[in-house]
C-alpha cells in the first residue's frame, strides 16, 4: 500500500536506476550520519530499501547519476545492485544475487 505522493519502488527504479548495496551493519551508529553527509550533494534518492542475501541484510542506495553511484562505491566499498534481482511477492526483500 502506498500513500499519495509517495515514491513507488517502480518509480525509484526508473528515476534512480544506479543502485548499490552496503551491508546494513555499516549503517549502524555513526555510519548512517557519515553516509548521508557524504551523499548530501549527490543524486541520492530520498527513499531507499533493504534486501537480504543469506543471513545478512543490505541497505540499497539509489542514484540518478552513475558517477555518483561510483563515488559511493569507491568511498564505502559497496557493490552494484540490479533492481531486477529483487524478490517478488512475499519474498520482496530477498536479493536473488547471481
Amino acid at each position: 500500500m502506498y500513500r499519495k505522493g509517495e515514491l513507488s519502488p517502480a518509480d525509484i527504479d526508473r528515476k534512480w536506476p544506479h543502485q548499490v548495496v552496503l551491508p546494513a551493519r555499516a549503517c549502524d551508529g555513526g555510519g548512517y550520519n557519515e553516509i548521508h553527509e557524504f551523499c548530501k550533494d549527490l543524486s541520492l534518492c530520498s527513499r531507499g530499501h533493504a534486501v537480504h542475501y543469506g543471513s545478512e541484510w543490505y541497505q540499497v542506495y539509489c542514484f540518478a547519476d552513475p558517477a555518483d553511484a561510483e563515488k559511493f562505491k569507491q568511498r564505502f566499498g559497496s557493490e552494484k545492485f540490479n533492481p531486477s534481482q529483487k524478490g517478488k511477492g512475499r519474498h520482496w526483500a530477498r536479493w536473488n544475487k547471481t
